[in-house]
C-alpha cells in the first residue's frame, strides 16, 4: 500500500509538495461537478496508484469534495487547486485539505499559503516570477500554463540559470509528453487531468479511471510515448 505524506507542520516548506513524486509521478487535477463523486473517484485514482488528489476550485462543490475526500479515503493525499485567494486558503485548510496549488502568486497569497501550515506551490510562468519566489525562500513551483507557457524547451534553458528551482508542470500535460517532463532535471512530478476525464465522472465509470490511472502511475522520464 502506498505511504500518506506526512502531515504539514507550521515550518513545512513547499518542498513537501514535490515530495508527492516520492508516491507517483502524476497528481491529478481533478474538477468535481457533485460532492457524490468525490469518494468513489477519490477511491478509484488512489486504487490505481495515484493517492496525490488536487481537487480544483472551480466548481460550488469542491470544498465539500475535499472534506469528503479527506473524512473517506485515509489512503488519499487530497490537496486544493487554483487556489487565488487567502480566504480560500482558510476555507480549503478548514475543509482538511492537505497541500495547495495556486495557478499565480501575489504577496498576500504567498504569506496565506505559508501562514496555513501547508505545503504549497504557487504557479510561475516567468524566469522573473521563479527569481522574485526564490528571493522569499521558495524553491518549488507549479509552472502553469506548461505548455503554452514554453514546454519543456523553457524548463530546460531554465535549469542552466536557476537549478535550484524545482518545477510541478500543469496545463496541457497528457500521456505522450509526461515523460519528456520528467525526465528534466528540474521537474518533480507533473500535473494532469486525463485520468479523470469528465465522461468517465459523469458514468461514474471508476474501473476505466482506476485503469487510466494505473497507466499513469506508471510514467517516468524513461517512459516511451503512450
Amino acid at each position: 500500500m502506498t505511504s500518506p505524506m506526512p502531515s504539514p507542520s507550521p515550518s513545512s516548506s513547499p518542498a513537501s509538495v514535490l515530495d508527492l513524486a516520492d508516491h507517483a509521478p502524476v497528481v491529478p487535477v481533478v474538477v468535481v461537478s457533485g460532492a457524490a463523486d468525490a469518494v468513489p473517484l477519490a477511491r478509484a485514482l488512489v486504487a490505481g496508484g495515484l493517492p496525490a488528489i488536487e481537487v480544483t476550485l472551480r466548481t460550488p462543490a469542491a470544498l465539500d469534495a475535499i472534506r469528503a475526500i479527506a473524512a473517506e479515503v485515509p489512503q488519499a493525499v487530497v490537496g486544493a487547486g487554483t487556489v487565488i485567494t487567502p480566504e480560500q486558503v482558510g476555507a480549503c485548510a478548514a475543509a482538511g485539505a492537505r497541500f495547495l496549488v495556486s495557478p499565480g502568486w501575489t504577496a498576500a497569497l504567498l504569506e496565506a499559503m505559508r501562514g496555513s501550515g501547508m505545503p504549497f506551490l504557487p504557479g510561475v510562468s516567468t524566469a522573473s516570477e521563479v527569481v522574485a519566489l526564490l528571493e522569499r525562500g521558495v524553491r518549488e513551483m507549479k509552472f502553469f500554463p506548461a505548455q503554452a507557457a514554453g514546454g519543456t524547451a523553457y524548463l530546460r534553458s531554465l535549469a542552466g540559470p536557476l537549478p535550484q528551482a524545482r518545477f510541478c508542470p500543469t496545463g496541457g500535460i497528457v500521456p505522450a509528453n509526461a515523460p519528456e517532463y520528467l525526465s528534466l532535471p528540474n521537474v518533480g512530478c507533473v500535473g494532469g487531468s486525463w485520468m479523470a476525464p469528465a465522461d468517465a465522472v459523469a458514468a461514474g465509470d471508476w474501473a476505466r479511471i482506476e485503469e487510466l490511472a494505473r497507466g499513469a502511475a506508471r510514467l517516468d522520464g524513461a517512459t516511451e510515448n503512450v
